[in-house]
């Protein structure tokens, strides 16, 4: 084999679908969220809604803003999701008093109760993932490395 076809082929080989990283990390997102999905089902929401309310669980009331920097969503995707949110009674979408281009995100007494509602959701995925405490820990620690480096 020449040179010339054997760096071809080392070319090739890094298009293999084995040998990205990518691919790992999109099937196991995809294959989380499809965990997660009857166990929010009866709540009637999707996983990208409760990220949301997660959010809010912690930070509200708060901006559309300041959602899409913690959820890293772009506001085109995040503004369906708070409308949905918003007719299922969830959040209240206001215009903020001092600037009148902001949103503000405020929890509804039903977004509030869905926290308790979903209290068991963790331990649920703990449960349904069977990783052990320590492989658990450091595979979070490794993702939220990647995703400070990638920000």
């Amino acid at each position: 084999m020449t040179q010339t076809a054997k760096r071809e082929s080392e070319q090739e080989d890094l298009l293999l679908l084995d040998k990205q990283l990518c691919f790992p990390l999109y099937a196991a997102s995809r294959l989380v969220t499809r965990i997660y999905q009857p166990l929010l089902e009866p709540l009637g929401l999707t996983y990208p809604q409760y990220i949301v309310l997660m959010i809010l669980w912690e930070d509200a009331p708060c901006s559309v803003s300041h959602i899409c920097e913690r959820a890293i969503l772009n506001t085109n995707t995040l503004t369906p999701l708070l409308k949905r949110l918003e007719s299922d009674d969830f959040v209240v979408r206001t215009r903020s008093k001092t600037d009148e281009r902001a949103v503000e995100i405020t929890l509804t007494e039903k977004g509030k109760i869905a926290k308790t509602h979903c209290q068991h959701l963790p331990n649920e995925m703990t449960r349904n993932l069977c990783m052990p405490d320590a492989k658990f820990a450091t595979l979070k620690q490794l993702l939220d490395d990647l995703i400070a480096d990638l920000k």
